[in-house]
């Protein structure tokens, strides 16, 4: 891997990965994968009065994808379902200053499996109402 295409903050993220692990007891789970390029991400999340409380994720996939998915849950942690809805693509490439052209659809798949998630949760809410 070449340091050169990616910034410090994605390298971080990358070789020390915020809040990675399986949640057994998590309010909603989210999935999305790329065939294209074989990465796979699947978000967590435990929502406690409409506020995410802990999120964390499983990847499978190159370092931008693993990036992505470690910011995705850092930019999750603490807002309401309302608010992590809104996190685009765009925010998690700019978080992480940027990523390579060709690795962008990488943020994606975090974005992606987070509305995922809260839609899973929301449907799951809704079961029990």
């Amino acid at each position: 891997m070449s340091h050169q295409l990616y910034t410090d903050t994605t390298i971080d993220h990358f070789q020390s990965p915020r809040n990675i692990g399986r949640m057994d007891d998590a309010d909603g789970v989210g999935m999305v994968g790329d065939p294209a390029c074989g990465d796979f991400l699947t978000i967590y999340i435990k929502v406690v009065d409409q506020v995410i409380e802990d999120v964390s994720y499983l990847v499978f996939g190159c370092a931008a994808a693993i990036a992505s998915g470690s910011m995705t849950t850092e930019l999750a942690k603490g807002k309401t379902v309302a608010e992590a809805t809104k996190i685009t693509e765009e925010d998690i490439v700019e978080y992480l200053g940027g990523l390579p052209e060709n690795k962008k659809h990488c943020s994606n798949l975090g974005a992606g499996a987070l509305r995922e998630a809260i839609a899973d949760y929301t449907q799951r809410r809704g079961a029990r109402n």
